[in-house]
């Protein structure tokens, strides 16, 4: 309940970002809706079944990976080449799983769930910054490797998508960084953003400014975490993708049901 009261007062005090917030998760909404409505429309020309946009299938993933996805949040940790207020995490990997076996929007819908699950049990970051960098960022990643994966369903193209997704958030987290992030959080914490530059140059004496910042610790930050849910979700992928596609018979009937 304190955590509600304390949302409520974040977004009078922090409107202009949370009203960001807000335009952001609509924009990553409508280009999981946009993607995925081709991709059935594909299937359908192509006389293939199209399961329905939130089937039951889908639902219930979306439902178990944003918990687990949730948890995993809760357990971050710093870089030894990033100040230690980046922290990292593998909540990006359920969304990106759930991607992978049920399209876009689902990926999507579990990386929000995630992020209002956490404003409403542990609080929201001042201003709603680190809600935004989590959910843009998190997105970034996930919807070029789902949307490649959607319309091409080989091992070759989950290794591109994979790899599409971790040059995305990198460049997305560096320039969102660059241009709102370290600007939004100096506002919100009562500091020059020169603070968060001392405090890369403190790590790495390379970094002297905001360009060698995102350049040197944002970057290879994001390049990392990119990298390590990509190869983590190769192994656990293969393994888990007979129970999240299901029968196939199964699935047909209920998207006929659904139809009907």
């Amino acid at each position: 309940m304190k955590n509600l009261q304390n949302t409520f007062e974040m977004i009078g005090s922090s409107t202009y970002h949370f009203v960001a917030l807000i335009v952001l998760i609509i924009v990553a909404f409508a280009i999981g809706y946009i993607f995925e409505k081709q991709a059935q429309k594909r299937e359908r020309d192509g006389t293939r079944t199209s399961e329905s946009m939130f089937s039951t299938r889908k639902i219930a993933i979306i439902g178990v990976f944003s918990a687990i996805s949730f948890v995993l949040m809760l357990f971050e940790f710093p870089l030894p080449f990033a100040p230690s207020f980046y922290k990292f995490d593998f909540s990006d990997i359920p969304a990106l799983i759930g991607g992978f076996a049920a399209g876009p929007m689902v990926g999507v819908m579990i990386e929000f769930i995630k992020v209002v699950l956490n404003i409403i049990i542990q609080g929201p970051t001042p201003g709603f910054v680190g809600e935004i960098a989590n959910f843009v960022v998190g997105s970034a990643f996930i919807i070029p490797a789902t949307v490649i994966y959607r319309f091409h369903k080989t091992r070759k193209s989950a290794l591109i998508s994979c790899i599409a997704g971790t040059l995305t958030i990198t460049l997305v987290g560096s320039t969102l960084n660059a241009f709102f992030l370290l600007p939004a959080y100096a506002i919100a914490y009562g500091v020059d953003i020169d603070y968060f530059v001392a405090a890369g140059t403190a790590i790495n004496p390379a970094i002297t400014n905001v360009f060698t910042f995102c350049a040197l610790a944002v970057a290879p930050f994001n390049l990392l975490k990119g990298a390590l849910d990509s190869v983590l979700t190769f192994l656990v992928y293969k393994q888990l993708s007979p129970i999240l596609k299901g029968n196939n018979s199964a699935v047909r009937k209920v998207a006929k049901a659904e139809e009907a």
